[in-house]
């Protein structure tokens, strides 16, 4: 079967140019709280905005039913900025639809590596220290941490954790741990989904003194005896066996759930059998229909 032209066409979803507009025609989805105002990335945006202006646009739509008014989709931070510093235009994208949930839900966090990454490459160009610690609202203590962000992660642990948020500290934690160690402690927050400060300091607690880089000197953890710090020892060697057993069947294990759900969803599909299950196993009807209920089983 063939494709015409009117099928292969992509529609595109702003405005070709981008748009300067005045904050009277902007109208916000949220009122920004004073609160919002004092977090921490408020005062990120703020500083970036101060020390090199606006760099993504504002996205906006167009108003259907008054002319010449917009509905804002994405940026009310930003926009609340500019009004703070005393701007009354903004440069905004124009979205050719009204959804927002793209700009709120569909995002890709920047990770901790590829900031540093980003540090590195700024700081080749000529980038003075303390103009970039302003823009990133950080001091040069901060910064100069995350520049040495993987001084003493090996390559391995490194390319794991690439594209994952992890604290400073999770690093400066991992440093302390020789090179197979921060492999295997990795693997593990990979596999958890967890890359808490907390987590990789259990890491670091259950760990043995030779896989620590100064395994000369004895662990001492506040609160923890040397009993506990043994046990915790055993216990991670033992969850670290179980998660990769578990990573060996899981694509097995998930694929015969998903058959399993859609035989099943099937067969509640059928009156007859149905009806039979309600009559003669009716203990097995309100389990059947939860699974086939379930869309975890689904995907």
């Amino acid at each position: 079967m063939s494709v015409t032209r009117e099928e292969r066409t992509v529609a595109a979803a702003f405005e070709q140019e981008l748009v300067t507009l005045p904050f009277e025609e902007i109208a916000p989805l949220y009122v920004v709280t004073p609160q919002k105002k004092a977090s921490i990335k408020f005062k990120q945006i703020a500083a970036s905005v101060l020390e090199i202006g606006l760099v993504e646009p504002i996205v906006v739509s167009r108003d259907p039913y008054n002319a010449g008014q917009y509905t804002l989709l994405d940026g009310h931070l930003r926009l609340e900025v500019l009004k703070d510093q005393g701007q009354t235009h903004a440069r905004c994208l124009v979205s050719t639809d009204d959804e927002a949930f793209t700009y709120n839900k569909r995002i890709s966090r920047l990770a901790t590596i590829q900031e540093h990454k980003m540090i590195l490459r700024a700081l080749s160009l000529g980038v003075p220290e303390a103009r970039l610690a302003s823009a990133l609202n950080v001091n040069i203590k901060t910064l100069k941490q995350k520049r040495q962000l993987l001084d003493g992660i090996c390559d391995e642990a490194a390319e794991l954790l690439k594209d994952k948020q992890v604290a400073l500290t999770g690093f400066q934690i991992l440093k302390k741990m020789k090179p197979i160690r921060q492999i295997e402690a990795a693997q593990l927050m990979v596999a958890m989904n967890k890359f808490t400060i907390n987590y990789a300091r259990s890491l670091l607690a259950a760990t043995p003194e030779n896989q620590l880089v100064s395994a000369a000197t004895p662990k001492k953890i506040k609160g923890i005896s040397r009993e506990q710090l043994e046990l915790m020892e055993r216990e991670s060697a033992n969850l670290e066996r179980e998660v990769r057993l578990v990573e060996d069947s899981y694509g097995a294990d998930h694929l015969n759930l998903v058959l399993t759900r859609g035989y099943i969803a099937k067969l509640m599909r059928c009156e007859r059998i149905t009806r039979y299950l309600s009559l003669h196993h009716d203990a097995f009807l309100p389990a059947f229909e939860k699974i086939t209920e379930n869309e975890a089983f689904a995907s």
